[in-house]
């Protein structure tokens, strides 16, 4: 179940707020510039679909983003439990950075946990199957796909490198939870 909890980024065993309405987490996000939103498939998708299936199960919400945004590039990630570089995959993104463009994911299958701190706030947003997460360019996050990742993600980007991670140099990541066992702890 996607879930949203707010902290102060000085608190991170007490958080201030926790839902799981799909609209509430929309409206809080949104105070941030944060967009999140539901997206169902117009037709089935499973395991092993090529991403062209995938995308076309999808391409009304995909063109809309390109045509409001003006996404060039759009491509679908999919990562499972027994890839072999998923403890290099999983770390990559685990410090706080940010990028020089919008960061957009939509989950079609499986989860990833998307932490966002903004002023003195701590936003950990567990995204799952259906969810669309906008993360405006600059806003410093990290990412956890947990230990035995497991999803499928359409990504959007406007250059090339607008994906590239800038490394604050700050640990907060490492003060608050972990994306573990398909929860966050």
């Amino acid at each position: 179940m996607s879930r949203l909890r707010i902290f102060s980024d000085t608190d991170p065993a007490n958080p201030h707020l926790t839902t799981s309405d799909h609209a509430g987490m929309a409206a809080e996000l949104a105070r941030i510039n944060v967009a999140f939103e539901q997206w169902e498939a117009d037709q089935p998708v499973k395991p092993g679909d090529p991403p062209e299936a995938i995308m076309a199960a999808y391409r009304a919400d995909i063109d809309r983003l390109v045509s409001e945004h003006g996404f060039k590039t759009v491509d679908v990630v999919s990562i499972a439990p027994d890839n072999p570089q998923k403890e290099a995959m999983r770390s990559k993104f685990l410090d706080e950075h940010f990028h020089k463009e919008d960061e957009v994911r939509f989950f079609v299958a499986g989860s990833g946990l998307f932490t966002l701190h903004v002023d003195d706030k701590v936003y950990e947003v567990l995204c799952e199957a259906g969810d669309l997460i906008a993360v405006p360019d600059g806003t410093t996050h990290w990412f956890d796909m947990g230990p035995e990742p497991s999803f499928i993600a359409i990504r959007f980007f406007t250059e090339p490198d607008g994906w590239v991670g800038h490394f604050t140099g700050t640990d907060i990541a490492q003060k608050f939870p972990r994306y573990e066992r398909g929860q966050a702890v």
